[in-house]
């Protein structure tokens, strides 16, 4: 990716970080480290996918990657900025970084006091985390499948051709 492409720092907290079911749409990106917010947001679980939101005492853990415009539009789609997701500046050891924050209702949803993700899918014995990790994302169930094939198709250099029906 051209240097002048590469232009945005992301913080993830959630399914695109290393390992987790939404990670693919981070290929190419660069890693720049681990991070943990200060102690001022909530995070919550919204079944296949946790929310962040503002206020509160929990510190975030997470990774910051930067992506290209490419990539950061790729990820506003799958977080349906600015409907579902707000995005907003942080400071971190790597300069600023966007994160993502959840927009919606938390009433009644599981707060996750550890601030990390991996304390809900990290156990690979737990019948929790299987069944996260088996849940289909379903913030945007009509277009996401076409938009992560999207993603991949614009990340790859070479030309895709066209699908052919049958006969």
């Amino acid at each position: 990716m051209p240097p002048s492409e590469m232009g945005h720092s992301v913080f993830v907290y959630g399914t695109l970080l290393a390992g987790e079911v939404n990670h693919h749409l981070l290929d190419g990106a660069e890693l720049l480290g681990p991070h943990r917010t200060a102690p001022c947001y909530s995070m919550f679980s919204l079944g296949a996918y946790p929310g962040v939101a503002r206020g509160g005492s929990t510190a975030i853990a997470g990774e910051v990657y930067r992506v290209g415009n490419k990539g950061l539009d790729c990820l506003d789609r799958l977080e349906d900025y600015p409907r579902l997701y707000d995005r907003t500046l942080i400071p971190c050891p790597y300069g600023r970084a966007w994160i993502y924050l959840f927009r919606g209702r938390v009433n009644g949803r599981r707060r996750i006091q550890s601030g990390d993700w991996r304390t809900l899918t990290g156990d690979a014995d737990s019948f929790r985390a299987a069944g996260i990790r088996a849940t289909r994302d379903p913030k945007n169930p009509r277009w996401l499948d076409r938009h992560n094939e999207d993603c991949r198709r614009r990340r790859s250099s070479a030309p895709t051709l066209p699908r052919r029906g049958p006969g």
